[in-house]
């Protein structure tokens, strides 16, 4: 594992972190021009995403000469990674919305903040478990102020408005979810600790069913799964975790016939195309219409169609990039899990190599979740697309769970004088 490791370092100084975010600037560019002239007029409009392309450009440098120069890390691929994807999204979202972009380039900015402060936190793991209990404690606090105070939008109580500002509560307990089940199961797994884990798990998937969020409640029971499993190892946690789910979601539907409702047009979409059909068939008809390259950014339909920058987000890239495109960008996702797999194997400590795990696991599921609902393989969740869909708490969100996957990386703590 060790000489993999020094040779996996050796490739990496082979292609230079600089070059390959250079790589990701011009890609970007492309894309900006083509934004630009999609009218072939010319018009003092036309100026406006290559100011954008400016912003976001000296903001991605910026983040890398602050990490390479201030605080000396060796590597800078997993960053660049998350820009690549995160930079993308914006572009596509200014094709339809400007202030929504605006938004998502001001969200992407704390989500780089929290990234750092996180990296810093967890350095010292003797802290994180020491703060798990204040973490829970807040993560639960977050739940109790949503179910109290948010509003009811497309169906999910998951909404709290602070004047123009929405957020998703929900997205920053992911982080607290994370930070709790591995600091609670980072030692030697005790009956105390699985309980605690197992009495904190079964109160934020509670509140997420109570606030309807099913896609989420999903995301968080599949994390609890891979934090368990990483820790025992024992495919029958595993198991009866899933039976008891299995009889609680038989009971749910049951009993509260609306939930079966939402689920009724699953597989049966093209049956009323005109209602409850409507966004999976235009999101089928026009990622088919984009073919391999796409219609052009900009030029795209899904867009037009209620939630088509954020829970339809795969649709617009397929259908404005390509379908080739869209491969590319969630292959892109699951090579952050890829990576939290291999950079776990030699961490420092299991705290790191379970929450890396369980961080890029979460994103992969999430990610499953969003293209395999929007083309009807499953039923419709409404999740966002990591990094790429419209939404500042995912937004933030991702980068927190980025940093877990970071922090795992051996090479993070390393400075480039070492």
């Amino acid at each position: 594992k060790k000489s993999w490791f020094f040779n996996a370092k050796k490739s990496a100084r082979a292609i230079r972190p600089g070059a390959l975010l250079f790589l990701v600037s011009f890609f970007h560019l492309l894309i900006v021009t083509s934004l630009a002239f999609k009218d072939k007029s010319l018009d003092l409009l036309m100026v406006t995403p290559f100011i954008l392309y400016g912003v976001f450009t000296f903001i991605c440098w910026f983040f890398y000469v602050i990490s390479r120069v201030v605080f000396r890390r060796t590597s800078f691929e997993l960053e660049t990674l998350g820009l690549f994807l995160s930079g993308t999204g914006i572009l596509l979202i200014a094709s339809d919305d400007m202030s929504k972009m605006y938004m998502q380039l001001l969200t992407m900015c704390f989500g780089l903040i929290l990234f750092c402060f996180m990296i810093s936190f967890l350095k010292n793991v003797e802290r994180v478990v020491k703060f798990r209990l204040v973490i829970a404690i807040t993560a639960v606090i977050l739940f109790a102020v949503n179910l109290v105070f948010a509003k009811t939008i497309n169906g999910s109580r998951n909404w709290i408005s602070i004047g123009p500002i929405q957020l998703q509560l929900s997205e920053f307990v992911k982080i607290a979810f994370i930070f709790v089940g591995t600091s609670t199961l980072e030692r030697l797994q005790t009956t105390r600790n699985l309980t605690g884990f197992i009495l904190f798990s079964a109160i934020c998937i509670g509140s997420l069913f109570l606030m309807r969020d099913f896609g989420t409640a999903c995301i968080f029971f599949v994390t609890f799964i891979i934090i368990s499993f990483f820790r025992s190892g024992s495919f029958r946690t595993v198991i009866l975790s899933c039976s008891i789910a299995g009889l609680a979601a038989f009971m749910i539907l049951k009993f509260k016939p609306y939930v079966a409702e939402r689920f009724k047009s699953w597989r049966h979409v093209w049956d009323d195309p005109q209602d409850k059909g409507y966004q999976q068939v235009q999101v089928l008809i026009c990622s088919a219409s984009g073919g391999l390259f796409g219609v052009g950014i900009g030029c795209g339909h899904i867009k037009n169609i209620f939630a088509g920058t954020s829970d339809l987000m795969y649709g617009l890239i397929s259908e404005e990039l390509g379908i080739l495109m869209g491969i590319i960008l969630v292959l892109s996702i699951v090579l952050l899990a890829v990576y939290a797999c291999t950079v776990s194997s030699l961490s420092r400590s299991t705290f790191y190599s379970i929450a890396a795990c369980a961080a890029g696991g979460m994103l992969v599921f999430q990610t499953a979740l969003h293209v395999l609902g929007i083309t009807d393989v499953i039923p419709l969740t409404g999740v966002t697309l990591p990094f790429l869909s419209a939404g500042g708490s995912s937004m933030i969100c991702v980068w927190g769970l980025l940093a877990f996957i970071k922090a795992a990386d051996e090479r993070t703590y390393l400075t480039s004088g070492g």
